[in-house]
């Protein structure tokens, strides 16, 4: 089985060693992924607004390895105020809602205090 590892172009990813997303076969793995916007290096302020651009940079990530948002089959949530998690659930509801993929979200320290959210993904592909 080929391996494909696919960047979002985040300095991160060189400083720290890793990969946005794997697609090892017909699984992809999406690394946790925050709300920055990596076309402008920007990140917004609020959990909803960052849980929105985690979805699309997610979304990226899975079409460079030939998938989508509906192959995912795993989330995990984690956020450094738990308290603020119903905020995003009509924004998750609208990427997931028809999915419904097995998820947990963990209250936990994220590297920038600016931070409200990060998502991490797995996706088997189906057959199209």
């Amino acid at each position: 089985m080929k391996r494909k590892l696919i960047s979002s172009g985040s300095t991160f990813e060189q400083e720290i060693g890793y990969s946005r997303a794997v697609a090892q076969g017909d699984w992809v793995f999406v690394s946790g992924t925050t709300g920055f916007d990596y076309s402008t290096m920007t990140l917004a302020d609020g959990v909803k607004a960052q849980a929105e651009q985690c979805l699309k940079n997610i979304e990226s990530a899975l079409q460079q390895a030939g998938s989508s948002l509906k192959d995912v089959v795993r989330v995990t949530y984690v956020l450094p105020d738990a308290k603020e998690f119903p905020e995003c659930w009509p924004i998750l509801r609208k990427y997931f809602g028809e999915v419904r993929p097995a998820a947990m979200m963990i209250s936990a320290n994220l590297l920038d205090p600016r931070m409200r959210i990060e998502i991490e993904v797995t996706a088997l592909k189906q057959p199209r």
